[in-house]
């Protein structure tokens, strides 16, 4: 079942009203999108697994600085290129049942669909292809190569790096392209943090993958199914 946040300024029939004349919405990517979290499967894949995923933990909870979580996972194991290559090709992302049909309906209502996401856009590139969205809506990480492909660190200048990135990623979204109505689907804290003046107007928690009480606790919109999603739009 879906359910209204209690702290929430909407009721949820506001929300509703609100998703069904949306113009924009983003998504995040890992846990949402995807039913994986991208750096944990890759560090998996290069044999950091344990270690990555209870960074992951702490960062999606907010119980430290985004930025500090990001460079203490990588420095974990130091993906190269041919490693990230290699992971894509034998571990490619698991899209979430129905958000390909979810993208659909919003595109076939001219509603503009992005993915901001924590994770890499090395790893995002082909599910946003896939979903049929346009490379110049991802919103994410970059990881940095050297001339032989080993690994230098990540983009510091991309917002998505630090924490309350999402939202100036999202401000920068809304500052550009004048949405009157945005909003912001994810799992995370980070994905709560989105919901800023000039940023998300509502935030949608999807809890399909992973339920975090405390981010759903603060949500305009809890779900647990995208067919709820799209039940609304038809």
């Amino acid at each position: 079942m879906s359910s209204p946040n209690s702290e929430s300024s909407l009721p949820l029939k506001e929300v509703i009203w609100a998703w069904c004349n949306a113009d924009a919405v983003c998504f995040d990517v890992d846990s949402t999108v995807c039913l994986d979290e991208g750096i944990d499967e890759l560090a998996d894949f290069c044999g950091a697994g344990q270690a990555v995923a209870e960074w992951t933990a702490k960062a999606m909870t907010g119980s430290v600085p985004f930025e500090e979580a990001l460079a203490a996972r990588l420095s974990l194991f130091k993906p190269s290129l041919g490693q990230v290559e290699d992971c894509m090709e034998k571990r490619p992302p698991r899209i979430s049942p129905g958000i390909a049909e979810l993208v659909k309906m919003l595109k076939a209502k001219n509603v503009d669909v992005y993915l901001v996401s924590g994770g890499f856009r090395q790893m995002i590139k082909p599910v946003a292809m896939q979903l049929g969205i346009p490379p110049e809506n991802i919103f994410a990480n970059q990881l940095l190569f050297g001339t032989s492909g080993e690994y230098v660190g990540f983009d510091p200048s991309e917002p998505t790096s630090r924490s309350g990135g999402k939202a100036v990623a999202v401000q920068n979204i809304r500052q550009k392209c004048g949405y009157r109505t945005l909003f912001m689907v994810g799992d995370g804290a980070t994905d709560l943090e989105a919901r800023q003046p000039n940023g998300a107007d509502l935030f949608i928690c999807y809890a399909g993958v992973q339920m975090r009480e405390a981010v759903a606790s603060k949500a305009d919109w809890l779900i647990f199914d995208f067919d709820e999603l799209m039940g609304y739009l038809v």
